[in-house]
């Protein structure tokens, strides 16, 4: 006699329950040969299932010798197993194991994804079996659709789609009607017939009298082995049907890429079978992304708001005052700044406009009204340097300048005091600034407050004019300049500084640098805004949790599906990598909803002139998809790897 294909020798089964021991097989001695049809049989509790398990690589011995092909069991690892299971072995459940989202061809080809059959090579294998087996107006029906008889018929297509050497057969019959039955048995008389090994599982005797051996257990022992004289021969073939099909297998990396393609498509059908679940999943994700993504944007935006009004001040200025700083109480009295001194800083490259300025305080009066101003004097560039816009009029020229023009331009504080209603044009009148007539040319519009403003009305005149009709003082109270914007505002500053210390041989002077407020402002605003970021970033973390606890559920409501799998031939990392890649989706689908939230809420919010608007970053929005994707792989790998190191058994008991 040839050397037999499944050896067993003194094998063991052993389960601990608390205190007490179990043994479910005792030193069992089995020799099955290449191409036999054999049935165990026993009384339930006599080990039948446990054996089954073993031999099928589902479950090890507690002791003794599992042989495959002279291959010890016990020396393999998991994956091994996992490709014992998907190359040589085909199972057949009692209760079929069919997964509910998958069709019948689905299903029967389930287990040549895992070997790494092309699409199109697995497709027709699994049609071309479904329909020998009388399934042909059925291929596309899902297991709820199917009668029983139907489902095993499916099982029996997915035992073969990888051309198993072993059928593995539990209680095939038990599930089903007399009829039904019978049909099985017949399809598995036609399996041996091809030469494959068949080993059916039961307890019914006449289910066991196909077979060409009777194996006998009763209390985890072999009572009996014998052969069965009544065996019939079949008469058909299933092998013939689909021998013609061609099974050229990739490998390397277009396997693995091909199990990957699969295993996303299982991913979305699974969460296309669960979407209520999917969508909970997803909410802490969707609020999260929404929220970082919204809180950047208002900061970019109300920070966009700050520099502007800032910048309506004048951007890039550097104000010159006498004295050694704010706040020193001899700068009234130091006269160091001239007309000279402008006319210096005008001529340099780093500045773009530059004004001398001059100040008092006097009364306006148009008729019966009169109102407190501020009266400055300024040269012609004085509105380039500060960005002041126009309502009305137009501004005084540098003829007006030289000529010592009593040409006025007054701000909207002026306008509102002298012509409080608002109808008449200011353009043309005559005001008196104290006792000179000045004619009004123009109306600034109104301007935000900055350092140093204040809500009084300001009338502006040349500063020539203020000197010699008000002060009668040629020193300058300051002098304002605009820097280009290609010169940074520091090195502006420090060259400014050199120029006048040469000119004036000490430093007498003290310089307002605008660009520092904004700068400081801009910084105060981004550390504001990643604070709130950081905050929102919490309820990401928060909905991470939440997508582990629901995969964790979900791993617990699947341990039937994982045990299929497994049975079939699924590695502990294709496992891992599917549940893996349901979490990564979860996370990217949520990221992706809270993007499009996020959009939507900033289309609402721009819709109503709240003075600001939300800008999106585009670096916000591929942050927040990148961290789903971390949070997805992170805290899904836990469940994951939970999922991918289930006993296989165990799994498959759970209903």
């Amino acid at each position: 006699m040839a050397d037999p294909l499944i050896v067993l020798d003194k094998v063991s089964r052993v389960y601990i329950s608390g205190e007490s021991t179990v043994i479910a097989l005792d030193h069992v001695d089995i020799r099955i040969a290449a191409g036999e049809m054999v049935a165990i049989v026993g009384a339930s509790g006599s080990g039948k299932s446990t054996l089954m398990n073993i031999l099928g690589c589902l479950d090890r011995p507690t002791s003794g010798h599992y042989r495959i092909a002279g291959r010890d069991i016990g020396l393999l690892d998991m994956d091994v197993l996992a490709a014992l299971r998907r190359e040589h072995f085909g199972f057949i459940f009692q209760r079929y194991h069919l997964l509910g989202e998958l069709t019948a061809v689905g299903n029967v080809e389930m287990p040549a994804i895992y070997a790494g059959r092309s699409f199109a090579d697995r497709r027709d294998r699994a049609a071309a079996l479904l329909q020998r087996l009388g399934m042909a107006e059925r291929l596309t029906h899902t297991p709820s659709q199917l009668s029983g008889g139907q489902q095993q018929r499916v099982s029996i297509a997915r035992a073969l789609i990888n051309d198993a050497d072993v059928i593995l057969a539990d209680e095939p019959t038990g599930a089903l009607d007399s009829r039904s039955g019978a049909e099985v048995l017949r399809i598995l008389d036609e399996i041996h017939a091809e030469g494959r090994t068949v080993i059916i599982v039961t307890h019914d005797m006449a289910v066991a009298r196909h077979a060409r051996r009777i194996i006998e257990l009763r209390d985890g022992v072999v009572s009996s082995d014998r052969p069965n004289p009544s065996e019939r021969l079949p008469t058909a073939s299933v092998h013939d049907a689909v021998a013609e099909i061609v099974t050229a297998r990739p490998s390397g990396w277009r396997a693995t890429l091909m199990r990957f393609q699969e295993t996303l498509r299982m991913a979305l059908l699974s969460m296309n079978a669960h979407r209520l679940r999917a969508l909970l999943t997803m909410l802490g994700i969707i609020i999260g992304v929404t929220s970082v993504v919204c809180v950047v944007a208002l900061g970019s935006g109300s920070q966009e708001r700050v520099l502007a009004n800032i910048n309506s001040l004048g951007t890039n200025t550097l104000e010159v005052f006498p004295g050694k700083d704010f706040g020193d109480t001899r700068s009234a009295k130091i006269k160091s700044l001239v007309l000279a001194d402008a006319r210096a800083l005008a001529e340099q490259p780093y500045v773009a406009a530059a004004t001398p300025t001059v100040s008092t305080s006097s009364t306006l009066r148009l008729g019966a009204i009169e109102a407190s101003a501020q009266v400055s004097g300024v040269g012609e560039q004085y509105f380039q340097v500060k960005g002041t816009q126009l309502a009305e009029g137009g501004f005084f020229d540098a003829e007006s300048v030289r000529g010592y023009a009593q040409d006025a331009v007054i701000d909207d504080n002026a306008r509102k005091a002298l012509f409080p209603n608002g109808t008449a044009s200011a353009v043309g009148r005559i005001i008196l600034v104290g006792r000179v007539p000045c004619r009004v040319i123009g109306v600034t519009r109104q301007q935000q407050s900055g350092f140093g403003s204040s809500a009084n009305p300001t009338v502006y005149l040349p500063y020539t004019t203020v000197q010699a009709r008000f002060l009668g003082d040629p020193s300058l109270r300051s002098i304002s300049l605009r820097i280009s914007d290609a010169t940074p505002t520091d090195f502006a500053e420090q060259e400014v500084t050199r120029l006048l210390t040469e000119r004036h041989r000490t430093k007498d002077f003290f310089i307002l640098n605008t660009d520092e407020i904004r700068r400081t402002i801009q910084s105060t605003a981004q550390i504001l805004t990643l604070l709130v970021a950081a905050i929102a970033v919490i309820s990401l973390i928060v909905g991470g949790i939440g997508v582990m606890n629901i995969m964790l559920v979900s791993v617990s409501e699947r341990i039937a599906e994982i045990g299929v799998r497994m049975a079939v031939g699924a590695r502990q990392t294709d496992i891992l990598q599917q549940f893996l890649i349901e979490a990564v989706l979860v996370c990217l689908i949520g990221g992706a909803l809270g993007i499009a939230s996020a959009l939507g809420f900033g289309a609402m919010f721009n819709a109503f002139d709240l003075g600001f608007k939300l800008i999106y970053s585009t670096t916000a929005i591929v942050v927040a998809i990148a961290s789903s994707t971390v949070i997805g792989i992170t805290f899904g790998y836990l469940p994951a790897r939970s999922a991918s190191r289930l006993d296989p058994v165990a799994a498959l008991s759970r209903e």
